[in-house]
């Protein structure tokens, strides 16, 4: 009975072509070690993921990664932005900024300045005298870092000798930025140990009838 009929194929209807969503892939967040900022820098070779054939989509802009704060952590979120895309199909797409990338900021290392060593007099022990005002260096912009701790400092043994080598330890720091440092003890210090003047006790010079020399008795 169909030749009874004719067909009108379906008319006036619409939707959408909604854009594809493209992704960057090769990049990584390189490790730093605290600078007080959140400056994160981009390593690797960023390319496109998701173009359809042989679609003309370019990667552009200038990228910029920024960490979470500027503290230091490990595996610290960082965030990507400022890529962009172009090309003749470009606008059949969008782009989707890098994300999940992290990185670690490692203590910053600080030293001491300010300090020497004495020399002294031989006195069979190794202990050495510090002289000086320890000061910190290294520290970052404003940040809060103080000085503490019992210092003390060793010759190398405790026998005489010239630019002998002293180790020093027991600094250490603190305040409200410390946990975005280490601190190095002082290195490279050295001092004298002189030799320990003897005297002779016990004796005295006999009185003398003159005998024409110099010669003198000791009793």
């Amino acid at each position: 009975a169909s030749s009874n009929y004719t067909l009108t194929q379906p008319a006036g209807l619409t939707a959408d072509i909604t854009a594809k969503g493209l992704t960057i892939t090769g990049i990584s967040i390189s490790n730093k070690v605290y600078d007080g900022n959140t400056t994160a820098t981009i390593t690797g070779t960023a390319s496109l993921s998701g173009i359809v054939g042989s679609d003309a989509v370019t990667l552009g802009g200038t990228a910029s990664a920024t960490f979470n704060n500027a503290s230091v952590g490990t595996n610290k979120p960082v965030t990507v932005s400022g890529y962009t895309i172009g090309g003749a199909a470009s606008s059949n797409y969008t782009l989707t900024q890098p994300a999940g990338l992290t990185a670690d900021i490692t203590a910053k290392g600080l030293t001491i300045t300010g300090i020497s060593i004495s020399n002294k007099v031989y006195d069979g022990n190794t202990t050495a005298a510090i002289t000086g005002t320890a000061a910190l260096s290294g520290i970052i912009g404003s940040d809060v870092v103080t000085l503490g701790g019992t210092a003390i400092a060793n010759f190398d043994n405790a026998n005489i000798g010239t630019s002998k080598p002293v180790t020093v330890g027991g600094y250490s720091i603190g305040g409200a930025a410390s946990g975005n440092y280490t601190l190095s003890q002082p290195t490279g210090l050295t001092a004298d140990i002189t030799a320990k003047g003897l005297t002779i006790t016990g004796i005295s010079i006999s009185n003398k009838v003159y005998d024409g020399n110099t010669t003198a008795a000791i009793t």
